[in-house]
């Protein structure tokens, strides 16, 4: 899978960071970094991005404040949202703001690129309903 798109990855833990931006990387993608939402919108006001791949709990802008901003001003940006909290209310506030997806940490390469690919994708490539009705590869 070749990408050439802009994703940018906002996480305040710089392992967890360093290891999204390198699995995007290896596969072509334009990365900006970010440590915290409010810095994330910085980036997202003077670069083309593709897709936003952010954390749910930062501080001091987490998550679901980006992405509630970026809708405000009508940004359509694709967002995948990361986080460890399985709960129901977390998911019911991802439909509310139409995030394209919800990767649960740890965070999984072939999990991450299988999502990242079918979001960039989608609309360009008519092989994405197949790969989207394929089996999860066995590592649930």
């Amino acid at each position: 899978m070749v990408m050439q798109n802009t994703v940018l990855v906002a996480e305040d833990n710089d392992f967890v960071r360093m290891q999204i931006v390198s699995f995007l990387r290896e596969v072509g993608c334009d990365v900006l970094e970010a440590s915290e939402g409010r810095s994330a919108l910085r980036q997202m006001a003077t670069s083309k991005v593709n897709l936003a791949i952010v954390d749910v709990r930062m501080e001091p802008m987490g998550g679901f404040e980006f992405i509630k901003t970026l809708r405000q001003g009508d940004d359509k940006t694709p967002v995948i949202l990361v986080t460890g909290d399985q709960s129901s209310d977390l998911l019911e506030q991802a439909g509310h703001w139409k995030v394209a997806a919800v990767l649960m940490k740890p965070v999984q390469k072939d999990r991450l690129l299988t999502m990242v690919g079918r979001i960039l994708d989608l609309g360009r490539d008519d092989d994405v309903e197949e790969a989207a009705q394929e089996p999860g590869g066995g590592d649930s």
